[in-house]
């Protein structure tokens, strides 16, 4: 079963939710006005300004390991 490393939150026109999971899978939250999109998204699906903003955001204690799933330079 994965364990949830840490969860990331951009806030922006629409608010995006990131949760890494210690078996390298992403979940992403967008929050609308309706109802929440969740889906599972790789790497690549994360543009480098989010992935940027994301690793500006994550405890320091997980940064390593949340950069290594994003697989950020």
């Amino acid at each position: 079963m994965e364990k949830e490393i840490c969860t990331i939150t951009l806030t922006g026109d629409q608010a995006e939710q990131y949760t890494f999971y210690n078996d390298n899978t992403i979940k992403k939250v967008e929050n609308n006005d309706t109802s929440p999109l969740i889906e599972w998204v790789t790497p690549n699906q994360i543009n480098k300004h989010n992935k940027d903003r994301i690793i500006r955001s994550c405890p320091e204690d997980v940064k390593e390991i949340v950069m290594q799933i994003l697989d950020y330079p």
